[in-house]
């Protein structure tokens, strides 16, 4: 909260933006689905130099009218009002698209959700993030705030933001018939372990989420406000080590498909990015598969294409991206 209170003023706000975006650039992050503040210039900044790069991202100004400090805070109206101007300036223009942004329900009134709900039935083709069962606390405090819902998934459910391009964060501490739901609304999960462990919030077992009984749809996330790191080369490192906790083994094909075309189909992009194929956006990503001394050593020793791909998400990192293109075009080289 005292560092998103900075973002009032706009120089930073920009500064920030700059920041976060060539660094994602720097780690072959080419597409992203980005929480702002409650600010609605700090989502107006974000989409300005997202589009002077030419990125694809998703964004939306957060919505936060209760249990926050003073100056975070907007109201059901305003936050719905705010984030009607956004979508009409941003959503659809280029490679930029909007993301109806209630921070959790912990810091939205029940006002506010229906709002959100609303405004996203007026525009269906928006993406929709917010949090879910990130902690047992959390999970409790809803239970609290919401007596009369089933569970933290039917809060959202309730007020119409459980739908086909949800991306809900984390989802740790999900029941068996929050899953189900999840896979009968088509919404996603962000999987962002760098947080999980940072934070303590817990560990997310990815084969329960996968339950070929009821997949849902899942992409690896960084989780930047918590995480600890831009490169997807160690988030994958926490994707595998979460995994390892719930004693499911996480191939490395299946990894990198959790960081590519599994990212995007958690954003219901797949048929624009995520993959290398006649008539995709050609975001591009080269990677050095001996950018350390110790990877070119146990590069010598692997057997296989995937055993070299393990080799990256185990012991790579940032150093380990070469080049990033943009819709075709270089955006970002290693000296």
């Amino acid at each position: 909260f005292p560092t998103e209170l900075r973002f009032a003023d706009r120089e930073y706000a920009r500064r920030i933006a700059r920041t976060f975006l060539q660094e994602n650039l720097r780690n072959g992050i080419t597409t992203s689905c980005v929480y702002c503040t409650v600010h609605a210039h700090s989502a107006d900044i974000l989409f300005e130099e997202a589009e002077a790069l030419g990125l694809r991202l998703a964004a939306g100004k957060v919505l936060m009218d209760r249990n926050a400090p003073d100056g975070l805070r907007d109201t059901a109206q305003s936050g719905y009002d705010e984030s009607r101007a956004l979508i009409a300036k941003w959503h659809g223009r280029g490679r930029l698209l909007y993301a109806i942004t209630p921070r959790f329900a912990v810091t939205s009134s029940p006002e506010q959700l229906a709002a959100a709900g609303a405004l996203w039935r007026e525009h269906r083709d928006c993406l929709m993030q917010t949090h879910l069962a990130e902690t047992p606390d959390e999970v409790a405090r809803i239970k609290e705030l919401f007596p009369d819902r089933r569970h933290y998934l039917d809060v959202y459910d309730h007020h119409g933001l459980c739908g086909r391009r949800a991306v809900f964060g984390h989802g740790i501490w999900l029941g068996d018939d929050e899953l189900t739901r999840l896979h009968q609304a088509d919404a996603a999960i962000s999987h962002c372990p760098t947080s999980n462990f940072f934070l303590g919030s817990g560990v997310f077992d990815l084969g329960r989420a996968l339950d070929p009984r009821r997949p849902v749809r899942v992409g690896l996330g960084t989780d930047l406000g918590a995480g600890t790191s831009f490169s997807i080369l160690q988030t994958l490192n926490e994707a595998y080590k979460a995994a390892q906790l719930n004693r499911t083994s996480l191939s490395a094909c299946h990894a990198w498909y959790l960081a590519t075309r599994g990212a995007a189909a958690a954003m219901h992009l797949e048929d624009k990015v995520g993959s290398i194929a006649v008539g995709m956006e050609a975001d591009l990503v080269v990677l050095d598969m001996r950018s350390t001394p110790l990877i070119a050593f146990r590069m010598q020793e692997a057997r296989d294409f995937a055993e070299r791909l393990f080799v990256q998400m185990i012991l790579g990192d940032d150093r380990a991206v070469r080049a990033t293109w943009v819709a075709g075009r270089p955006a970002y080289a290693r000296s």
